[in-house]
Protein backbone atom coordinates (compact mmCIF):
# COMPACT_ATOMS: atom_id res chain seq x y z
CA UNK A 1 0.00 0.00 0.00
CA UNK A 2 0.87 3.10 -1.13
CA UNK A 3 1.21 6.26 1.72
CA UNK A 4 0.98 9.75 0.36
CA UNK A 5 0.81 13.72 1.85
CA UNK A 6 0.27 16.87 -0.24
CA UNK A 7 4.00 18.09 -1.51
CA UNK A 8 5.30 21.73 -0.67
CA UNK A 9 7.40 22.95 -3.41
CA UNK A 10 9.09 26.29 -3.93
CA UNK A 11 7.83 28.38 -6.79
CA UNK A 12 11.65 28.76 -8.61
CA UNK A 13 11.51 24.44 -8.05
CA UNK A 14 8.40 24.63 -9.55
CA UNK A 15 9.57 26.74 -13.01
CA UNK A 16 12.65 25.04 -13.52
CA UNK A 17 11.42 21.17 -13.48
CA UNK A 18 8.79 22.33 -15.81
CA UNK A 19 11.74 23.69 -18.39
CA UNK A 20 13.90 20.42 -17.78
CA UNK A 21 10.94 18.26 -18.52
CA UNK A 22 9.60 19.92 -21.12
CA UNK A 23 12.79 20.12 -22.95
CA UNK A 24 12.91 16.27 -22.41
CA UNK A 25 10.12 16.04 -24.41
CA UNK A 26 10.98 18.17 -27.17
CA UNK A 27 14.28 15.96 -27.17
CA UNK A 28 11.90 12.93 -27.50
CA UNK A 29 9.30 14.18 -29.71
CA UNK A 30 12.28 15.14 -32.36
CA UNK A 31 15.10 12.76 -31.92
CA UNK A 32 13.37 9.44 -30.51
CA UNK A 33 13.36 6.63 -32.93
CA UNK A 34 9.32 6.44 -32.15
CA UNK A 35 7.33 7.06 -35.81
CA UNK A 36 4.27 10.02 -34.31
CA UNK A 37 1.05 9.57 -35.91
CA UNK A 38 0.67 12.95 -37.50
CA UNK A 39 -1.68 13.03 -40.39
CA UNK A 40 -5.76 13.56 -40.64
CA UNK A 41 -7.75 10.71 -43.14
CA UNK A 42 -10.65 12.90 -43.80
CA UNK A 43 -12.96 9.84 -44.27
CA UNK A 44 -13.87 8.13 -41.45
CA UNK A 45 -13.01 4.70 -40.44
CA UNK A 46 -16.02 1.92 -41.11
CA UNK A 47 -15.82 0.06 -38.05
CA UNK A 48 -16.39 1.83 -34.44
CA UNK A 49 -14.68 -0.03 -32.15
CA UNK A 50 -16.11 1.98 -28.93
CA UNK A 51 -17.50 5.06 -28.41
CA UNK A 52 -18.53 7.25 -25.55
CA UNK A 53 -19.44 10.65 -24.29
CA UNK A 54 -19.11 13.00 -21.30
CA UNK A 55 -21.07 16.12 -19.95
CA UNK A 56 -19.66 19.54 -21.09
CA UNK A 57 -21.50 21.24 -17.85
CA UNK A 58 -20.93 20.10 -14.41
CA UNK A 59 -21.89 21.75 -11.13
CA UNK A 60 -19.03 21.66 -9.01
CA UNK A 61 -18.59 22.98 -5.77
CA UNK A 62 -16.96 26.51 -5.38
CA UNK A 63 -16.32 26.52 -9.35
CA UNK A 64 -17.74 29.46 -11.37
CA UNK A 65 -19.79 28.14 -14.47
CA UNK A 66 -18.02 30.85 -16.72
CA UNK A 67 -14.41 28.42 -16.01
CA UNK A 68 -16.81 25.46 -17.71
CA UNK A 69 -18.33 27.72 -20.09
CA UNK A 70 -14.51 28.49 -21.26
CA UNK A 71 -13.51 24.97 -20.92
CA UNK A 72 -15.63 24.25 -24.09
CA UNK A 73 -14.28 26.86 -25.82
CA UNK A 74 -11.14 25.08 -25.08
CA UNK A 75 -12.60 21.93 -26.23
CA UNK A 76 -13.06 22.69 -29.03
CA UNK A 77 -9.92 24.26 -30.12
CA UNK A 78 -8.04 21.15 -28.80
CA UNK A 79 -10.37 18.88 -30.77
CA UNK A 80 -10.50 20.19 -33.88
CA UNK A 81 -6.63 19.37 -33.78
CA UNK A 82 -7.41 15.73 -33.00
CA UNK A 83 -10.78 15.15 -35.09
CA UNK A 84 -9.81 12.25 -37.63
CA UNK A 85 -5.97 11.74 -37.04
CA UNK A 86 -4.75 8.23 -38.33
CA UNK A 87 -2.85 5.77 -35.80
CA UNK A 88 -1.16 3.75 -38.84
CA UNK A 89 0.80 -0.16 -37.44
CA UNK A 90 3.77 1.12 -35.86
CA UNK A 91 2.81 5.01 -34.98
CA UNK A 92 2.46 6.41 -31.45
CA UNK A 93 -0.61 8.95 -30.70
CA UNK A 94 0.85 12.07 -28.79
CA UNK A 95 -1.93 14.30 -27.11
CA UNK A 96 0.51 16.83 -26.68
CA UNK A 97 2.46 16.55 -29.68
CA UNK A 98 -0.89 16.87 -31.93
CA UNK A 99 -2.51 19.67 -29.66
CA UNK A 100 0.53 21.92 -29.55
CA UNK A 101 0.51 24.94 -26.63
CA UNK A 102 -2.09 26.27 -25.42
CA UNK A 103 -2.13 29.51 -26.32
CA UNK A 104 -4.81 32.45 -26.43
CA UNK A 105 -3.40 33.20 -30.00
CA UNK A 106 -5.03 29.54 -30.90
CA UNK A 107 -8.05 30.66 -29.94
CA UNK A 108 -7.58 29.10 -25.97
CA UNK A 109 -9.14 31.15 -23.35
CA UNK A 110 -9.21 30.93 -19.34
CA UNK A 111 -10.35 27.90 -17.95
CA UNK A 112 -10.11 25.42 -15.10
CA UNK A 113 -6.50 23.82 -13.72
CA UNK A 114 -6.03 21.44 -10.98
CA UNK A 115 -3.08 22.53 -9.81
CA UNK A 116 -0.91 20.61 -6.69
CA UNK A 117 -4.88 19.46 -5.71
CA UNK A 118 -6.34 23.35 -5.90
CA UNK A 119 -8.67 24.89 -8.55
CA UNK A 120 -6.73 27.62 -10.49
CA UNK A 121 -7.29 29.78 -13.85
CA UNK A 122 -5.22 29.62 -16.54
CA UNK A 123 -5.03 29.57 -20.56
CA UNK A 124 -6.27 26.48 -22.04
CA UNK A 125 -7.46 25.04 -19.03
CA UNK A 126 -10.21 21.71 -18.94
CA UNK A 127 -8.69 19.71 -21.25
CA UNK A 128 -8.12 16.88 -18.95
CA UNK A 129 -11.74 16.07 -19.68
CA UNK A 130 -10.28 15.32 -23.38
CA UNK A 131 -7.45 13.47 -22.08
CA UNK A 132 -9.62 11.18 -19.55
CA UNK A 133 -11.95 10.48 -22.49
CA UNK A 134 -9.74 9.31 -24.89
CA UNK A 135 -7.84 6.97 -22.06
CA UNK A 136 -10.99 5.65 -21.20
CA UNK A 137 -11.90 5.06 -24.97
CA UNK A 138 -8.58 3.50 -25.63
CA UNK A 139 -8.82 1.28 -22.88
CA UNK A 140 -11.62 -0.67 -24.71
CA UNK A 141 -9.29 -0.81 -27.40
CA UNK A 142 -6.48 -3.07 -28.62
CA UNK A 143 -4.54 -0.34 -28.64
CA UNK A 144 -1.51 0.26 -26.47
CA UNK A 145 -1.13 2.81 -23.42
CA UNK A 146 2.75 3.40 -23.54
CA UNK A 147 2.56 6.52 -21.22
CA UNK A 148 -0.29 7.85 -18.85
CA UNK A 149 -0.03 10.18 -15.47
CA UNK A 150 -2.78 9.37 -12.90
CA UNK A 151 -4.58 12.48 -10.74
CA UNK A 152 -2.66 12.73 -7.53
CA UNK A 153 -5.56 14.70 -5.92
CA UNK A 154 -9.22 13.51 -5.98
CA UNK A 155 -10.44 16.85 -6.23
CA UNK A 156 -14.56 16.70 -6.20
CA UNK A 157 -16.75 14.20 -4.72
CA UNK A 158 -18.24 11.68 -6.56
CA UNK A 159 -21.36 12.74 -8.54
CA UNK A 160 -22.94 10.76 -11.04
CA UNK A 161 -19.72 8.74 -11.70
CA UNK A 162 -19.73 5.87 -14.03
CA UNK A 163 -16.60 4.92 -14.82
CA UNK A 164 -14.12 3.69 -11.59
CA UNK A 165 -12.31 6.30 -10.07
CA UNK A 166 -8.83 6.31 -11.29
CA UNK A 167 -9.77 5.64 -15.15
CA UNK A 168 -8.71 9.09 -16.37
CA UNK A 169 -5.62 10.56 -17.33
CA UNK A 170 -4.12 13.95 -16.59
CA UNK A 171 -2.66 16.30 -18.37
CA UNK A 172 0.35 19.40 -18.56
CA UNK A 173 2.13 20.92 -21.55
CA UNK A 174 3.75 18.67 -22.60
CA UNK A 175 5.48 16.63 -19.91
CA UNK A 176 2.28 15.10 -19.24
CA UNK A 177 1.69 13.50 -22.05
CA UNK A 178 -1.01 10.88 -23.21
CA UNK A 179 0.77 8.38 -25.40
CA UNK A 180 -1.09 5.05 -27.29
CA UNK A 181 1.04 3.10 -29.61
CA UNK A 182 -0.57 0.86 -32.20
CA UNK A 183 1.01 -2.57 -32.02
CA UNK A 184 -1.63 -4.19 -34.09
CA UNK A 185 -1.81 -4.55 -38.23
CA UNK A 186 -4.95 -2.02 -38.02
CA UNK A 187 -5.42 1.24 -38.88
CA UNK A 188 -7.18 3.20 -36.36
CA UNK A 189 -8.68 6.49 -36.33
CA UNK A 190 -9.53 8.57 -33.67
CA UNK A 191 -12.96 10.87 -33.73
CA UNK A 192 -13.99 13.79 -31.52
CA UNK A 193 -16.73 16.25 -32.04
CA UNK A 194 -18.88 18.00 -29.36
CA UNK A 195 -22.54 18.11 -29.60
CA UNK A 196 -24.98 21.12 -27.88
CA UNK A 197 -24.50 19.06 -24.46
CA UNK A 198 -21.44 16.41 -24.70
CA UNK A 199 -17.89 15.83 -25.68
CA UNK A 200 -18.36 12.86 -28.01
CA UNK A 201 -15.21 10.32 -29.08
CA UNK A 202 -14.59 7.64 -30.93
CA UNK A 203 -12.10 4.57 -31.90
CA UNK A 204 -12.81 3.74 -35.78
CA UNK A 205 -10.24 1.12 -37.35
CA UNK A 206 -10.75 -0.37 -41.39
CA UNK A 207 -11.42 -3.81 -39.65
CA UNK A 208 -14.41 -4.92 -37.50
CA UNK A 209 -13.38 -5.46 -33.99
CA UNK A 210 -13.00 -9.19 -32.70
CA UNK A 211 -12.43 -8.18 -29.06
CA UNK A 212 -14.60 -6.52 -26.32
CA UNK A 213 -13.71 -5.31 -22.98
CA UNK A 214 -15.15 -4.59 -19.92
CA UNK A 215 -13.24 -2.28 -17.66
CA UNK A 216 -13.91 -2.60 -14.06
CA UNK A 217 -11.77 -1.87 -9.99
CA UNK A 218 -10.53 -4.29 -7.44
CA UNK A 219 -9.22 -3.23 -4.11
CA UNK A 220 -11.10 0.11 -4.01
CA UNK A 221 -10.77 1.85 -0.11
CA UNK A 222 -9.76 4.39 1.52
CA UNK A 223 -6.84 5.36 4.06
CA UNK A 224 -6.61 7.67 6.67
CA UNK A 225 -2.94 8.85 6.96
CA UNK A 226 -0.71 10.13 9.75
CA UNK A 227 -0.37 13.43 8.76
CA UNK A 228 -3.83 13.65 8.65
CA UNK A 229 -5.66 13.45 5.28
CA UNK A 230 -7.15 10.58 3.47
CA UNK A 231 -5.95 8.83 -0.01
CA UNK A 232 -7.83 6.90 -2.11
CA UNK A 233 -6.94 3.75 -3.74
CA UNK A 234 -7.96 1.22 -6.52
CA UNK A 235 -6.85 -0.80 -9.29
CA UNK A 236 -8.03 -0.92 -12.57
CA UNK A 237 -8.68 -4.35 -14.39
CA UNK A 238 -10.19 -5.28 -17.46
CA UNK A 239 -12.11 -8.25 -18.98
CA UNK A 240 -11.21 -9.20 -22.68
CA UNK A 241 -13.87 -11.28 -24.79
CA UNK A 242 -13.62 -13.23 -28.04
CA UNK A 243 -16.57 -12.77 -30.68
CA UNK A 244 -17.98 -15.52 -29.53
CA UNK A 245 -18.44 -13.84 -25.79
CA UNK A 246 -16.31 -16.18 -24.32
CA UNK A 247 -13.47 -14.54 -21.45
CA UNK A 248 -10.14 -14.60 -22.82
CA UNK A 249 -7.71 -12.61 -20.78
CA UNK A 250 -8.48 -10.61 -17.36
CA UNK A 251 -5.66 -8.20 -17.37
CA UNK A 252 -4.08 -5.73 -15.01
CA UNK A 253 -4.25 -1.83 -15.89
CA UNK A 254 -3.05 -0.04 -13.26
CA UNK A 255 -3.29 1.33 -9.91
CA UNK A 256 -4.21 4.59 -8.36
CA UNK A 257 -3.40 6.25 -5.28
CA UNK A 258 -4.98 9.86 -5.19
CA UNK A 259 -5.15 12.12 -1.93
CA UNK A 260 -8.70 13.38 -1.11
CA UNK A 261 -9.49 17.11 -1.12
CA UNK A 262 -12.54 16.38 0.64
CA UNK A 263 -13.66 14.58 3.61
CA UNK A 264 -14.86 10.71 2.76
CA UNK A 265 -18.63 9.76 3.58
CA UNK A 266 -18.59 7.57 6.07
CA UNK A 267 -21.46 5.40 6.95
CA UNK A 268 -23.45 5.49 10.41
CA UNK A 269 -22.82 3.27 12.22
CA UNK A 270 -25.80 0.41 12.93
CA UNK A 271 -27.52 0.61 16.27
Amino acid sequence: MKSLRPVQRSASRIYLGKKYYRLKRYFDWYFSEKKYALKKENSLLPYVIFTHETPLLRQLKNVDMWLQHNKIKNLKVASSSLNKILIKPGETFSYWRLIGNTTKRKGYVDGMILFYGKVTIGVGGGLCQLSNLIYWMTLHSPLSITERYRHSYDVFPDSKRNQPFGSGATCAYNYLDLQIKNETKVNYQLVIYLTDTHLVGEWRADISPIMKYEVYQKEHWITHEFWGGYVRHNKIYRKVYNIENELVDDEFITENHAIMMYEPMLAEPIS
